[in-house]
């Protein structure tokens, strides 16, 4: 029997659960926190030396034995929570829906469009070893700005090394190249204490051969304090079971606010790990693949199976964006 794998957030929420950590129920349909005295983003800058480290250190060998990142820290907290399928094991991946059925609840995106390009695969190290989330590449003054998932650029206590960004990820290849990060950033309340409510990052990459990501890549538009309750598509590139992180899936679906412990986004939706920071669009249009991103994959409830959840787009992650976006 297949077992269910969700995002990797499952760990976080269980683990802030336990602790008190999230935001308590009665609590939930209070409005989003408004931006705290303080910092904008926590940021970390990568050397000449460590960029071109890891440039060279993502082989197309290396990036398919990528693990997803919850896959590792579901390793570390196999006392409590369940064991994930052997990484390698056989997968069988969800047969191809048609483009415009909606709700999806998760199935290879066979549309064309900006969301191919703009899309990508998140490759770094952690703790040693190799693992991979998702991206996306949004207009920016810098040109460079990609958005993610906070855990996706740092988590317990350490930011990832041998960051890179690579869109239109293709089964080990890289048709628009490997972006290093030369800044990967997070917000102020993942910093602190990894609230799950601002699971957020960025990334500012290098130019590659003298471009700009988004002059080769394109860029999606992003929106801030939009509200809740909207038909959504959620993209990513899932690697556990049943997917295998060679495709980009997608979900879509009327989304909602999560009515159980937090303040975010809600959807439908089976993408496993390896689709963290994968983007949330609002007004997506099927046909140019174009939309402004809303939220990322973040995190899924073990007892509440083919839901994702994804952080509110609120003034704490604008300022997270306007840092980013500047630098």
């Amino acid at each position: 029997m297949r077992r269910h794998r969700t995002a990797v957030g499952i760990l976080l929420a269980v683990g802030a659960l336990l602790t008190g950590g999230l935001v308590q129920a009665g609590a939930a349909e209070a409005a989003p926190v408004a931006t705290p005295s303080g910092p904008s983003a926590a940021a970390h800058t990568a050397s000449a030396t460590e960029q071109h480290r890891a440039r060279a250190f993502w082989t197309a060998e290396r990036m398919r034995g990528a693990t997803p990142l919850d896959l590792l820290l579901t390793e570390q907290a196999a006392k409590t929570l369940k064991s994930p399928e052997p990484h390698g094991s056989p997968t069988t991946v969800a047969p191809t829906p048609a483009l415009a059925s909606f709700p999806q609840a998760g199935g290879p995106w066979t549309g064309g469009g900006a969301v191919v390009t703009t899309s990508g695969r998140v490759f770094f190290t952690f703790q040693g070893r190799t693992a991979s989330c998702t991206g996306n590449a949004v207009t920016s003054q810098n040109a460079s700005t990609v958005v993610t998932a906070g855990h996706c650029v740092k988590y317990q206590g350490s930011w990832h090394t041998n960051w890179v960004f690579v869109p239109a990820y293709n089964n080990g290849n890289a048709p628009y190249g490997q972006w290093t990060a030369a800044r990967t950033l997070t917000t102020p309340q993942w910093e602190a204490s990894e609230d799950i409510n601002y699971d957020v990052g960025a990334a500012v990459v290098a130019p590659l051969n003298g471009k700009t990501l988004t002059s080769v890549v394109g860029a999606q538009g992003i929106q801030f304090n939009g509200g809740y309750n909207k038909p959504m598509y959620s993209f990513g590139f899932p690697a556990a079971a049943p997917y295998d992180g060679t495709k980009l899936i997608y979900c879509g679906g009327n989304s909602s606010k999560d009515f159980l412990f937090t303040q975010d986004h809600s959807l439908g939706c089976n993408m496993t790990g390896g689709s963290s920071g994968g983007p949330w669009f609002t007004g997506f249009d099927e046909a140019t693949g174009t939309g402004l991103q809303v939220s990322v994959n973040s995190f899924g409830y073990s007892f509440l199976p083919n839901w994702m959840f994804g952080p509110y787009f609120g003034d704490v992650v604008k300022a997270l964006y306007d840092k980013a976006r500047t630098s």
